[in-house]
């Protein structure tokens, strides 16, 4: 596995991939904007899906009260902690891509 590409690398080859139709500065305010909509749309629908990539959800994760365990390595009792109520985003991959990978 090689190094993820950054938002600028990512920029250069959708430009390159548009030769002549999209300069970088349109392909930066598409993502952009993309990102945007992404956003707005998780906050309000809890989905967002991009056609072709991914599925964006939401999901609600619930609080936790504080418990007690057992810490499997040492076998000493422990006191986990307690967690609020919180909001996750989950990527699901759609088909395509899946079966191209």
């Amino acid at each position: 596995m090689g190094k993820p590409l950054s938002k600028s690398d990512l920029i250069s080859k959708l430009a390159e991939e548009n030769d002549g139709k999209l300069t970088r500065k349109d392909v930066k305010g598409v993502l952009e904007s993309l990102a945007t909509i992404g956003y707005k749309e998780l906050k309000k629908t809890g989905i967002f899906l991009v056609p072709g990539f991914a599925k964006f959800v939401v999901i609600k994760k619930p609080a936790t009260k504080e418990r007690k365990g057992i810490n499997p390595f040492t076998k000493e009792p422990t006191v986990f902690k307690a967690k609020p109520a919180r909001k996750i985003v989950r990527a699901r991959p759609v088909k395509a891509a899946k079966d191209a990978v």
